[in-house]
């Protein structure tokens, strides 16, 4: 079965706990902090596996979790890290946040590695809360909550030319006779359910993929159909064979059909009928054919598409076709296949990032989160107005309110990370 398009729920490791510890040895009654830090939680890693061609393995396992770092221990030990989790997809598969659907990564090269979530960092052993007043702490960090998501999975065929058309129009037995494929063929509409493709072998040394596109219907931008499932794997193509009935077998105006599959195209992404196509009128073996070629011709030659009339059953002009996509392939930038205009996805701004107060000892406020971090990694807090704009961000985040609310008096010791103040109004 092919799937191309499924949901999973992925979870970094969190970070180990720190340590709360004081040295103990024969004659040493009164040691100092000796707590270790908590080891950092494993990642979320992609891989691109060259040997998976569709995302079936994920049918029946949709949750992925790395591993936690473990706490630190005494003698100032830090906690293991956690194991990271690599989950293998196919070569051309993108990654989306569900709820936005903005892009997390995009894989497009075999064995290529995307980090999508950073395990959380360890939490720091008490050793590191002692001061020359404070010789005794008994608190740790605790170790930074990883972050989780449900994300898309879709995967994007990478192929240089696709074959696109109605159905039951001659596009897989062209790709048979133009490649090693070997797709199922039958006289009724669908035959192809899944993207097939095969590899053109040119004397010239001209290889290229080739993609047999499933049939397109009329309103498949709009989800008609399979229409979507479809039109997903065209993003990647340079270029289209536009593969039409030149023979009408089915009553159908050849010349108003490629009109209809480029609406659909247009209407996808406007950018698929800006890629170079050559229409191909197929069925010319058979009676009637010739006088529907010579239409599509004064149609769509005079707008800049080159039109060839051949039968892919007799294999009947096949080749000139292929020679003329060779062609086009070769004057083609090569990372064309990869300029979708994807929304990138971006983690939340330091305004609207959460954080935490955590007291102890009654006088003690250790605030973490990621934004506060952040703001203190780059705000010169040793300056009087760089330490005056941090004060002003803290009440505009609504963290010398919480202070407050937690029970704060003045002369209490505030802790951020690396930073550690007396409280005064």
């Amino acid at each position: 079965m092919f799937v191309d398009r499924v949901k999973v729920h992925i979870k970094g490791g969190n970070g180990g706990n720190g340590c709360v510890s004081f040295y103990r040895a024969k004659y040493i009654t009164n040691g100092g902090p000796d707590g270790g830090d908590g080891g950092k939680g494993g990642d979320v890693i992609f891989v691109g596996d060259p040997g998976m061609g569709t995302l079936m393995d994920f049918r029946y396992k949709r949750s992925f979790k790395a591993e936690a770092g473990t706490d630190g221990s005494k003698y100032n030990r830090t906690g293991a890290d956690g194991k990271s989790i690599t989950i293998k997809v196919p070569v051309g598969t993108v990654i989306k946040e569900a709820e936005s659907g903005l892009v997390m990564a995009d894989i497009t090269k075999p064995w290529e590695e995307k980090v999508v979530i950073k395990g959380g960092k360890g939490g720091k052993g008490n050793q590191h809360f002692a001061t020359p007043t404070r010789q005794a702490p008994r608190y740790a960090e605790r170790g930074r909550l990883s972050k989780e998501y449900d994300v898309i999975l879709e995967l994007k065929l990478i192929a240089d030319v696709g074959l696109i058309g109605f159905p039951n129009v001659g596009k897989s037995t062209f790709l048979s006779m133009a490649t090693n494929a070997n797709p199922k063929i039958a006289n009724y509409h669908f035959t192809t359910l899944a993207p097939n493709l095969g590899v053109v072998e040119s004397t010239r040394g001209d290889n290229f993929v080739l993609a047999d596109i499933p049939g397109l219907v009329e309103g498949a931008s709009e989800g008609v159909g399979l229409g979507h499932e479809f039109l997903r794997h065209v993003e990647r193509t340079k270029a289209f064979i536009h593969v039409v009935d030149a023979a009408a077998i089915e009553g159908n105006d050849p010349v108003e059909d490629v009109i209809k599959i480029n609406n659909e195209l247009e209407q996808y992404s406007p950018d698929l009928l800006k890629r170079p196509q050559i229409i191909v009128a197929n069925k010319t073996d058979i009676p009637g054919a010739d006088e529907n070629v010579v239409r599509i011709k004064e149609k769509f030659e005079p707008m800049g598409y080159k039109v060839f009339a051949i039968s892919a059953a007799t294999n009947k002009g096949i080749d000139a076709v292929l020679e003329e996509a060779a062609s086009i392939l070769k004057n083609y930038p090569e990372d064309i296949i990869f300029n979708e205009e994807f929304g990138e996805f971006r983690e939340p701004e330091i305004d609207t990032a959460p954080f935490e107060i955590t007291v102890y000892d009654d006088d003690y406020y250790v605030v973490t989160g990621v934004g506060v971090e952040k703001m203190i990694g780059y705000t010169n807090i040793d300056t009087e107005k760089g330490f005056a704009f941090f004060q002003k961000y803290l009440r505009e985040k609504g963290i010398i309110a919480a202070l407050e609310e937690k029970g704060i008096e003045e002369g209490d010791t505030v802790k951020i990370y690396d930073l550690e103040f007396d409280y005064y109004k």
